[in-house]
Order: C-alpha cells, then sequence, then structure tokens
C-alpha cells in the first residue's frame, strides 16, 4: 500500500521522462485523473487513458508522454510541495510563481485541482456539500463584487457538470 499515491505518480512521470520512456502506467484514482487531466490541458502531456484491470480491482492510468519532434522534454522537473507528513497552506495570491510564470504550480483547492494561474484569477473560497454549494461572502462585499462571486460559482458549476 502506497502512503503518498500523487508522490508516486509523479515519480513515475519523471523516471519516464528521464528515460524517453513514450507511456508510463500506474494505479488509477480520482485525483490521478483529475492531475492527468491537468497535466493534458497545460500541454505536458500527450494524453492519458484509464482501463479497467481485468481479473484485478481498481483500473490502470496510462500517461502517454509528451516529446517535441527533436524528442526534447517537454516536462523539465516535477516536485511535490505539500506531503502528507508535512502539509503547506497558503492563499491563492501567496503561492510563487513556477519559474517566473513559465511553469505550472498544481494546487488542490475546494474546488479540485487547477493551476496556480486559475486559483489566483478565481480567488474565491466556496465549500462543495453533495449537490448544495455554501457561498460564504464578506458582509462587506459589493454589488459588483456578489456579481462575480456568482458568476465564478456559475462557471465552476458548469466546468463540473458539462451543463
Amino acid at each position: 500500500m502506497l502512503t503518498d499515491p500523487i508522490a508516486d505518480m509523479l515519480t513515475r512521470i519523471r523516471n519516464a521522462n528521464v528515460a524517453m520512456h513514450d507511456e508510463v502506467k500506474m494505479p488509477s484514482s480520482k485525483q490521478k485523473e483529475a492531475l492527468a487531466a491537468l497535466l493534458k490541458k497545460e500541454g505536458y502531456i500527450e494524453g492519458y487513458e484509464i482501463a479497467e484491470n481485468t481479473g484485478r480491482p481498481g483500473s490502470t492510468l496510462t500517461v502517454t508522454m509528451k516529446y517535441s519532434p527533436e524528442r526534447a522534454r517537454t516536462i523539465s522537473g516535477l516536485r511535490r510541495v505539500s506531503k502528507p507528513g508535512l502539509r503547506v497552506y497558503k492563499p491563492a495570491q501567496e503561492v510563487p510563481r513556477v519559474l517566473g510564470g513559465l511553469g505550472v504550480a498544481v494546487v488542490s483547492t475546494s474546488q479540485g485541482l487547477m493551476t496556480d494561474r486559475e486559483a489566483r484569477k478565481r480567488n474565491v473560497m466556496i465549500r462543495p456539500l453533495g449537490d448544495v454549494i455554501i457561498l460564504m461572502p464578506p458582509l462587506s462585499i459589493a454589488d459588483d463584487e456578489l456579481t462575480s462571486l456568482v458568476d465564478i460559482v456559475h462557471e465552476s458549476i458548469v466546468d463540473v457538470t458539462g451543463d
């Protein structure tokens, strides 16, 4: 049993990247799938797919690595900051920019995994509770800020549900 499946995923991708493998397989989870989707969206991997294991529980996540036509790597480094033994919590505005804004930090928020840029852009804390979303705006919020908050929540719901 793995104590840190995300660190295992990052290590597998890092090792495949160094060895110039075309793909890497690992046990799947919802969080790993979300991370793979984010890496694909940002252009760091070619793609990923989930396959059910026959005869075994769970599924397998296969990540297809991405290289340039000259076989140059698209990933220059991967590092886990917040670990199970030492969690790091920061407001969106305090997350440091990776490579001066050229890289991407993946952050876990109440809205799921997102890039540091998206977290800074949204700058809103919401807490999903099943089918109910509880908004907690400050008491001194202006009307235009409240409208912006509701618009961001609506965009988030559309992103998640596809409706």
